[in-house]
């Protein structure tokens, strides 16, 4: 499939020459990348791990726990629909969480590294 669009503006229809694969590895290699990425996984893996569990618990207790599931809170309300929405809960605020923890650590170490990666082009 082809296009008849015209290359965007301030372009000469010539490609932009990007970083090169040796530029890449360096900053793979870079203490500030090894930073970025240990700030990311100190975040993301625990909170996946504790989510897992969570959720197994859960799982766990619908098939071995029934009489305490169906244990009433109030009215009509069971043990089981509330740790069910709780599940919902839970993975909003984990949603919350990491865009916080994004913001505040992960975008500005990302953008440093891609400001100087294109400062080099």
């Amino acid at each position: 499939m082809t296009t008849e669009a015209a290359p965007p503006p301030g372009s000469a229809g010539t490609p932009l020459a990007g970083p090169t694969a040796d530029e890449f590895v360096s900053v793979q290699q870079s203490p500030e990348f090894a930073e970025l990425r240990r700030s990311y996984r100190s975040f993301a893996f625990p909170l996946t791990v504790a989510f897992i569990a969570w959720y197994l618990l859960y799982v766990l207790l619908s098939n071995y726990a029934g009489g305490f599931m169906g244990t009433k809170v109030f009215g009509n309300i069971n043990v089981a629909l509330v740790l069910g929405l709780a599940q919902f809960a839970t993975t909003f605020l984990i949603a919350w969480l990491y865009a916080r923890h994004a913001a505040a650590k992960l975008d500005p170490r990302a953008a440093a590294i891609k400001a100087r990666m294109e400062a080099s082009e």
